[in-house]
C-alpha cells in the first residue's frame, strides 16, 4: 500500500472501489480497499469487454432469457467480489467488507410508468430475493419515492441497505428515518447496517451550468459542502442510538469531471470519516499522488461562502435535474445490456 493511501485510511476513511471488475477488485484489495459497489453501468461495461462470453453462452445453453442472463451475470460478479472482501466482513463483525448489489433500475424507467405501489413491492421482493443467503452483500436502493418507501421493510427483513442517488439533505433524512423506523422494529440492532450514498461531483457539474454567477471560491465547492452537511447530520443523528454497527455516509461520485481539478480533489476534501467509494482511476491517482491526507470532512468553509451557496443554489431544482439524469444513467445501460445479450445470443454483437 502506498504512503498516500495509508494516510487516507489512517485518518479515518474506509476505501471502497466503485467497480466489481474481478481483476480490479483484487488489485484494489491490495491497495487497501475494504468493499466495493456495483451499478448497471459497471455491469454493462464489463459484459461489453467479451471477457465473460463463455459464461453467457453456458446460460444461453440452459435456456435462459436475456433478462435472466443479465441478472445471473450481475449476481455472479457481485458474488466473486464478495469473496474477496469476506475476510473484512468477518474481521469487523459485519461493519465493513460489503459489496453493493443494485436492484433493477428499470423499475424507475419513465417509459414503463409503473404505479408507485408496484414499484415499492417490487423493490421489497427483489431485495429479499437477491440478498438471501449472503452475509456481505448490501442491497442498493435509490432514494426515489418508491425506493424510500421500501426501506423500512428491507431493514425489518434484516437486509443491509445502501441508499443511493442522494443529492439533498431531505432525501438523506427521509432515507435515514425510514431505516431507523425499520431498525426499531427489530428484536436486536446487532446486525443493523445502513449506508447513504451522497453524490458529490455531479452537483458541481450542475452548478457550473446553472449557477455561473457563483464566485470563483464557491464554484466547485457546492458538492463538497453538501456532502459535509449531510455527513454532520448523520453523525449527530446516530450518536445516541447505540447501534453496534456504524450507520455511515458513502461519499460517491468522487471522480473529478474537470481536467483542471486534481484527481483526488474530493478524496482530500472528504477525508477522515465514513466511506469513499472511488473509481479505479481515482484510487490509482491517490496511490501515486505523494499526498499525505488528513481529516478534512469536518472543516467547513467560511460563513460568507456558505451564505453565498445557500443564496444562489436552488437545491430543489438540482434534485429534480440530477435525479432524472441519474435514473436515465442507470436505466439506459440496463436496456443496452439486455440488447447486447440478445445480439450475443444471435452472434451479431460487435462489442
Amino acid at each position: 500500500m502506498s504512503d498516500s493511501l495509508r494516510s487516507l485510511i489512517d485518518c479515518g476513511t474506509k476505501l471502497w472501489l466503485d467497480s466489481i471488475d474481478p481483476d480490479l477488485v483484487i488489485e484494489n484489495r491490495t491497495l487497501g480497499a475494504t468493499g466495493a459497489t456495483s451499478n448497471p453501468i459497471i455491469i454493462a461495461d464489463l459484459i461489453k469487454t467479451g471477457r465473460f462470453d463463455d459464461r453467457i453462452q453456458e446460460l444461453v445453453g440452459k435456456g435462459k432469457e436475456d433478462d435472466e442472463i443479465a441478472w445471473s451475470m450481475t449476481d455472479q460478479l457481485v458474488r466473486d467480489a464478495q469473496s474477496v472482501f469476506q475476510d473484512v466482513w468477518q474481521g469487523t463483525q459485519g461493519n465493513d467488507g460489503y459489496v453493493s448489489f443494485e436492484l433493477d433500475p428499470l423499475l424507475e424507467d419513465p417509459e414503463r410508468n409503473m404505479p408507485h405501489e408496484r414499484r415499492v413491492s417490487h423493490y421489497v421482493a427483489l431485495a429479499k430475493h437477491w440478498s438471501e443467503g449472503h452475509q456481505n452483500r448490501m442491497i442498493k436502493v435509490p432514494a426515489t419515492p418508491a425506493g424510500l418507501d421500501a426501506l423500512e421493510e428491507l431493514v425489518v427483513a434484516g437486509i443491509p441497505v445502501n441508499v443511493t442517488l442522494i443529492f439533498t439533505m431531505k432525501q438523506y433524512q427521509d432515507a435515514r428515518d425510514a431505516c431507523w423506523r425499520g431498525a426499531q422494529r427489530l428484536d436486536s440492532l446487532a446486525h443493523f447496517k445502513s449506508v447513504y450514498s451522497i453524490f458529490v461531483s455531479r452537483i458541481d457539474v450542475y452548478t457550473r451550468s446553472k449557477n455561473p454567477g457563483l464566485s470563483e471560491a464557491a464554484q466547485g465547492l457546492v458538492g463538497t459542502v453538501n456532502a459535509q452537511r449531510i455527513w454532520a447530520d448523520n453523525q449527530a443523528f446516530w450518536a445516541d442510538k447505540d447501534c453496534p454497527l456504524q450507520q455511515e455516509i458513502i461519499f460517491a461520485s468522487t471522480g473529478t469531471k474537470r481536467v483542471e481539478d486534481k484527481p483526488w480533489k474530493y478524496v482530500a476534501a472528504l477525508a477522515g470519516s465514513d466511506i469513499q467509494t472511488n473509481p479505479p482511476k481515482t484510487n490509482q491517482a491517490v496511490a501515486e499522488s505523494g499526498v499525505t491526507f488528513i481529516r478534512k470532512v469536518d472543516q467547513m468553509p467560511s460563513t460568507d461562502l456558505l451564505n453565498e451557496i445557500d443564496a444562489q443554489v436552488d437545491f430543489q431544482d438540482m434534485y429534480e435535474i440530477l435525479m432524472s439524469e441519474g435514473i436515465s444513467k442507470f436505466a439506459t445501460p440496463q436496456k443496452q445490456l439486455i440488447e447486447l445479450l440478445k445480439n450475443r445470443r444471435s452472434g451479431t454483437s460487435k462489442a
